[in-house]
């Protein structure tokens, strides 16, 4: 059976689209079959047996993309069709306390979709940029002065994107 998979992302700067093509990459080496989209802009999931959401956190909140697409298709989730999740977390803080806090308000935003249960939840490195910052971050002193940084582990990406395949293949074995 061909297995095809929707990569879905929601981003601000790009990083978590980066992220999200290298997983598909992976994943379509693994041998699915990979389209990669916008999360704003899936309209549907019929033609899809798996769903990777690519959901940042901003502030310790979900993008607010990503939000929209789960209660989009909550219907389609909680019917039982296949998402992981991975959320672009730290980016300037490589201390195992900020990761495990990045960690806890992913799982908190993630239990607010009660009829959710993924397959698999992932937090990876973030990128920051200050070059990059908008209205109304450009404003704070603190975030223009902090230095760029990119704690984004492509190697842990790729490996997570193959224990997912082998999770996608399973959970589509078994259902």
């Amino acid at each position: 059976m061909d297995i095809k998979v929707l990569m879905a992302y929601a981003t601000t700067h790009g990083a978590t689209r980066e992220i999200a093509e290298a997983v598909a990459g992976t994943l379509r080496e693994q041998g699915l079959a990979v389209d990669v989209l916008a999360a704003r802009q899936v309209k549907a999931l019929s033609s899809y047996q798996a769903v990777v959401l690519g959901a940042p956190l901003y502030m310790f909140h979900m993008h607010r993309d990503a939000k929209g697409f789960l209660t989009r298709h909550q219907k389609a989730f909680g019917a039982g069709l296949p998402i992981a999740i991975f959320a672009g977390g730290p980016f300037g803080d490589s201390d195992e306390k900020v990761w495990t806090e990045v960690r806890q308000k992913l799982d908190e935003e993630l239990a607010k979709y009660t009829w959710l249960k993924p397959l698999a939840v992932e937090v990876v490195g973030g990128k920051f940029d200050p070059a990059g910052l908008h209205f109304p971050w450009n404003l704070m002193p603190y975030m223009k002065s902090q230095p760029p940084s990119d704690l984004r582990d492509w190697d842990a990406i790729r490996a997570w994107a193959v224990d997912l395949a082998v999770k996608i293949r399973s959970a589509l074995t078994n259902s």
